[in-house]
């Protein structure tokens, strides 16, 4: 299995386990002390594990190779499972924005226990080895599923820095900051989740290749005498990197054998570039 595919996979693994870990003892805590901080915390964490399940199952669906039935692979699984990231992300924000509302208004009935400083430390600690390990595959390997849960691992630390804040608050008697920040929580998850569900939607609706990758490949095409002009450019997304299809101008008393021989050349150069999966030209006699 290709390198981009296995340490995604490793990503997903790591990402199921911590966060039901992180679950169980953020569910106990909170539940316990009455933290709706912690408790909005503790769901957050069970759409980390959805996000990480997601982001195991795409990753693999993805890293099949093509067949008579996908003859361009399955590259926008990627994009499909971190959609259903987004969509799944904004669902828990929903509920855990109704709740603490109410629980702004009618009261909060939090303990302050050390345990739940503990938790919360070990959260932030936990998240913050997580946010490294993606953040260096990601970069490497630029798969939106590694983008997705290094911003969720990320925005965990910062969410969880809050709730062990609002907890310290009630040392103080200052009871009101737990529901305030179990509302900030709420927000920083849709909005995470918004973004997410809007990049893998403009992929999976074809966007077009990046503008600098299409000058690059248009002065690939100059650089071939014979070509008289590039009278169509279109790309089409696969996965990570897309098809180009070009239509080429070359002289109509060009023979048969000596323009496919062009066409030929210039797939081959544009397809060594690192975005692009697959390139056709068509040929048009002028």
């Amino acid at each position: 299995m290709d390198e981009r595919f296995t340490i995604t996979k490793k990503a997903g693994i790591y990402g199921i386990i911590g966060n039901i870990l992180l679950l169980i003892m953020k569910g106990i805590i909170g539940f316990i002390t009455h933290s709706q901080a912690m408790i909005a915390d503790t769901f957050n964490s069970a759409g980390d594990i959805f996000a990480s399940l997601m982001t195991f199952i795409g990753n693999k669906i993805a890293s099949e190779p093509k067949d008579d039935d996908h003859n361009f692979g399955h590259g926008k699984a990627e994009y499909l499972f971190s959609m259903f990231i987004g969509i799944s992300m904004v669902l828990v924000s929903a509920k855990l924005l109704y709740d603490s509302a109410t629980t702004f208004v009618v009261g909060s009935s939090l303990n302050f226990s050390w345990f739940l400083v503990l938790v919360c430390i070990i959260t932030i600690i936990t998240k913050l080895i997580l946010f490294l390990y993606t953040r260096h595959a990601y970069k490497l390997h630029k798969n939106i599923l590694l983008e997705a849960n290094m911003q969720d691992h990320r925005n965990d630390c910062i969410v969880t820095s809050f709730t062990l804040l609002s907890s310290v608050c009630t040392l103080f008697g200052i009871y009101w900051l737990d529901s305030v920040v179990g509302f900030g929580i709420s927000i920083w998850i849709c909005y995470t989740g918004i973004n997410i569900f809007m990049e893998s939607y403009r992929i999976l609706m074809d966007i077009s290749v990046d503008n600098e990758t299409k000058e690059t490949i248009l002065s690939l095409a100059n650089t071939f005498p014979d070509i008289k002009s590039v009278k169509s450019f279109y790309s089409s997304p696969v996965g990570e990197k897309h098809i180009i299809f070009l239509t080429i101008c070359v002289d109509g008393n060009m023979s048969t054998f000596a323009s496919h021989k062009l066409a030929d050349d210039l797939e081959k150069k544009v397809t060594e570039l690192d975005l692009v999966y697959k390139t056709i030209v068509h040929v048009d006699p002028v």
